[in-house]
């Protein structure tokens, strides 16, 4: 995405990419904008187009979990952890998408919590609103890797689904990192659905 600035001079162009420090270490963000007019964004660290295979963490937004501190899941922790690897590794990056809820949106991610509050886990919750068990589509996330200049990456996640999505969409997985995180009494029965219920690869 890029803009255009007036100046007295030529007009310049500015992409949509630059410098942000932060509390885990200094990253640049770059923000794409899908065909639904969603933006999501690509916070990224070292040169990753010329990286072999870079670590990469693709992050579906969690309000709740990300900026909020909510424990029911354990997306605020996954997406440190992810930053925090990034930079230990040196070069990687995280795909931050647009799909609260596994997709659904956060209006009715909420609605879906008020059933988990009465004893529905979060598989039930989704079904019982008439809204699918996991929404997301990753073809994105693989359009902004592309974008990027990374066609191979070691992708952190539990979630086989991920994995599937960003093959089927011409991003080569090397290799799947293990990325257990934040779990805790609050959320162990959310943890276990997805584990024995939705297919992820879980050993807790």
């Amino acid at each position: 995405m890029t803009i255009q600035v007036r100046t007295d001079a030529e007009p310049i162009e500015i992409e949509a990419d630059a410098f942000l420090p932060t509390e885990l270490g200094n990253f640049r963000v770059r923000v794409t904008t899908d065909a639904e007019g969603n933006e999501h964004s690509l916070l990224y660290t070292g040169d990753i187009s010329s990286a072999e295979s870079p670590l990469v963490r693709i992050h579906s937004e969690c309000l709740t979990g990300d900026a909020f501190g909510s424990m029911k899941c354990d997306c605020g922790p996954q997406l440190k952890e992810a930053m925090k690897k990034i930079q230990e590794a040196g070069c990687g990056a995280v795909v931050y998408l647009r799909q609260e809820g596994r997709g659904i949106g956060l209006h009715s991610k909420i609605q879906a919590y008020a059933l988990q509050d009465i004893g529905y886990d979060t598989l039930d919750a989704n079904l019982a609103l008439g809204l699918p068990a996991d929404a997301r589509d990753y073809k994105i996330a693989a359009h902004m890797l592309k974008e990027a200049g990374v066609k191979k990456v070691r992708l952190m996640t539990n979630n086989p689904l991920k994995i599937q999505g960003l093959r089927d969409n011409g991003i080569e997985v090397d290799r799947r990192v293990e990325h257990i995180t934040g779990v805790s009494i609050e959320n162990i029965n959310y943890l276990s659905t997805k584990g024995k219920r939705m297919g992820h690869i879980l050993d807790i």
